[in-house]
C-alpha cells in the first residue's frame, strides 16, 4: 500500500477537484399561459397602432399635395386660391364651401385655422384672385401652407351603435 500523499501546494490541490456536471440549458420558452396571453396583446396592440397610424396617413395625403402644390405655385394668387378651394373641398362638405366667396370666403379660412391673415392681411389677394390678373405674393405661400396643415377637417357623425326601438327615448 502506497501512503497517500497530501497536497503541499495550491496548484496540487486545485487538480484533486472534480468538476462538477454542466447545469441543464434553461428554456427560454415561457413556461407559463401569462407571457403567451401577454405577447399575443403586444402584437395586437402594434397592430391596432399600425392600422391608425396608416389611416391617418391616407387621410392627411390631400394635405401633403397642397402643400407640394403651394409651394409649386410660386406665390400666384390665383393659383394658391385655386388649391385652398381644392383642399377645403376635400376636408369640409360641399354644401360649407362651395357657395362662399369673397369676405365669407375669408372668414372661413380664418375660423377654420389658427390664423386671421386671410381676412386682415396678406392672405385677402385669394378673394379676388381668381377672377382678375394679380402679381406674385411671396408671403401667401407660407400662410396659404399654414392652412393646409392647421385647419381642423369636417368629421362626419359617426353612426349609432344603439338603435332606438318604438317609444324609446333616444
Amino acid at each position: 500500500m502506497e501512503p497517500e500523499t497530501t497536497p503541499t501546494n495550491l496548484v496540487d490541490m486545485l487538480d484533486q477537484l472534480i468538476r462538477p456536471e454542466e447545469p441543464v440549458p434553461v428554456s427560454m420558452r415561457p413556461e407559463t399561459w401569462g407571457w403567451a396571453a401577454l405577447a399575443i396583446l403586444l402584437l395586437l396592440l402594434l397592430g391596432w397602432g399600425i392600422w391608425v397610424w396608416r389611416r391617418r396617413h391616407r387621410a392627411n395625403a390631400y394635405r401633403r399635395e397642397a402643400e407640394q402644390a403651394i409651394e409649386r405655385a410660386g406665390g400666384d394668387p390665383a393659383e394658391i386660391a385655386l388649391i385652398l378651394r381644392q383642399t377645403a373641398l376635400a376636408a369640409y362638405p360641399r354644401t360649407e364651401v362651395a357657395a362662399l366667396s369673397g369676405e365669407d370666403w375669408l372668414a372661413f379660412l380664418d375660423a377654420t385655422s389658427e390664423t386671421t391673415l386671410f381676412s386682415k392681411g396678406v392672405g385677402r389677394c385669394v378673394a379676388g384672385a381668381p377672377y382678375r390678373p394679380s402679381e406674385p405674393v411671396p408671403d401667401l405661400a407660407p400662410i396659404a401652407i399654414q392652412w393646409v396643415r392647421t385647419h381642423q377637417p369636417h368629421r362626419s357623425p359617426r353612426r349609432r351603435r344603439h338603435m332606438a326601438w318604438p317609444g324609446e327615448v333616444s
